[in-house]
């Protein structure tokens, strides 16, 4: 049986609320077994806006929207049971427009890569995680904040490890595994429209799916994603847990909104897994795995000398 108390897990996310609706009831699941478990926030998400209908008119979200989001985040990194870090970016805000605007002067987006990676190596270096989670080239989705976030996650799990790469931030580590979240995967989207319509009621997704198979005459399913799931974690267990955090981000998450829109008791009977790309591994490991630690021990990840 795998001692978890020995091994650690960075999440590396762009704003905070990513880390609710990407990972969340994984991280809890790791951290109730013993790991430690912590949150990397890019941006204190600083140019978002308030996505919750019925927060808009609270006083302290219009005057310090930002301040409010830090209040929110510390909420949310204690219902998981996980320790946080805030990166210090400016958040570079969704451009929008034809054509699209450029970016705000000194927003996260816009850094150099190794300046905007530095604090994140330095992080790595210091809280030495076995395995890091972020997202894929694409972001997740193409946010600019979310593929700065993919860049900088990259460098730091390549070159942490190098004592000769960003000198000052502390002792070389080298991580063993790197993930990509698949949070908002195609596959689990249809088997919960579908389990939904079996049983006669009104799948929320069902915009969703319409969308995905318009370009498909036949209505043929979509083709598979770029990164296929390697890695499916079961639990199911903390998603009452992964909800309970999503709520402390009520600025930004409806809670009558999609996020909700199926029973936790649903999900856990039809999809009870949060699923994973298997980016890179330094550990021999064989796929699908259920565990994202598998091939991992405490002595894996060791300073390079």
């Amino acid at each position: 049986m795998t001692d978890y108390s020995q091994l650690r897990l960075l999440a590396i996310h762009a704003h905070p609320d990513d880390e609710s609706s990407k990972g969340a009831a994984t991280m809890a699941h790791y951290a109730q077994l013993g790991a430690r478990v912590m949150v990397a926030t890019c941006t204190g998400g600083e140019r978002g806006s308030i996505l919750n209908a019925e927060m808009e008119g609270d006083v302290w979200a219009e005057r310090d929207l930002p301040g409010l989001r830090r209040h929110e985040m510390a909420a949310a990194a204690k219902a998981l049971g996980v320790e946080h870090r805030w990166i210090g970016f400016t958040d570079s805000g969704l451009p929008e427009g034809d054509p699209l605007p450029p970016l705000p002067w000194g927003c996260f987006a816009l850094q150099p890569l190794e300046r905007a990676a530095a604090p994140v190596v330095q992080l790595v270096r210091e809280f030495r995680p076995h395995v890091i989670l972020s997202y894929d080239e694409n972001g997740g989705y193409p946010h600019p904040d979310h593929i700065q976030t993919h860049n900088v996650a990259m460098e730091a799990y390549q070159r942490a490890g190098d004592p000769e790469a960003y000198p000052g931030t502390g002792e070389p580590w080298t991580p063993s595994k790197l993930y990509y979240d698949r949070a908002f995967n195609v596959e689990r989207f249809i088997a919960l429209h579908e389990a939904l319509e079996a049983r006669g009621l009104q799948s929320p997704y069902a915009q969703r799916i319409a969308a995905i198979q318009e370009s498909d005459p036949e209505g043929h399913r979509p083709p598979m994603p770029r990164h296929e799931t390697t890695t499916k974690i079961e639990c199911a267990h903390q998603f009452t847990v992964r909800d309970a955090a999503l709520s402390s981000h009520r600025t930004q998450v409806d809670p009558k909104g999609l996020f909700f829109a199926v029973s936790a008791e649903t999900q856990a009977e039809v999809w009870p897994w949060e699923d994973y790309t298997l980016a890179d591994s330094r550990v021999e490991t064989s796929l699908p795995e259920t565990d994202l630690f598998a091939g991992v021990t405490d002595a894996a990840s060791t300073p390079r000398k």
